[in-house]
């Protein structure tokens, strides 16, 4: 690291063109050599060749992954992945399914409730926290929900 590292650091920001990224890419390539240093081969380049396709594979790799991306605010990111995500799940219910109509049937918050629970994986406290409602209700809401969902289906 102090032989190849401010260097490293100057190609990996010169090619994620973001500072932050270059830093964690350095750090990530680092990691890598440490774990593969067995799968040098001398005779295949230089140790500093070797070091540098680790760190731009690195760096290929973030800004692919970047690519898939959209940035949000932070104060942003809790209700716009939530109901974006709920909304999408929600539209993507075939019309004609027995599941939408009987979710229909339910009102708003308790099929938001069930929703978060199966579509987000949120535990009843997250549920109530996101909700801003008592922890009993959701747990009364997710628990009828399910039960007339189960009339509804059967």
């Amino acid at each position: 690291m102090d032989a190849e590292g401010g260097r490293m650091l100057g190609v990996a920001t010169r090619m994620l063109r973001r500072s932050d990224l270059a830093e964690d890419a350095v750090q990530d390539a680092m990691v890598l050599v440490w774990r593969r240093a067995a799968q040098y081969d001398p005779d295949r380049g230089s140790a500093s060749g070797w070091v540098y396709t680790i760190l731009r594979n690195r760096c290929l790799t973030m800004l692919r992954n970047e690519a898939r991306e959209t940035p949000t605010a932070p104060e942003m990111i809790d209700e716009t992945l939530e109901s974006g995500v709920l909304d999408t799940a929600w539209d993507r219910l075939d019309t004609a399914s027995d599941l939408k109509r009987c979710l229909e049937g339910l009102d708003d918050g308790t099929r938001r409730a069930i929703l978060s629970s199966y579509v987000l994986g949120h535990s009843h406290g997250e549920i109530a926290g996101r909700m801003k409602a008592p922890l009993g209700s959701v747990k009364s809401w997710v628990r009828r929900g399910l039960s007339k969902l189960r009339e509804c289906l059967s």
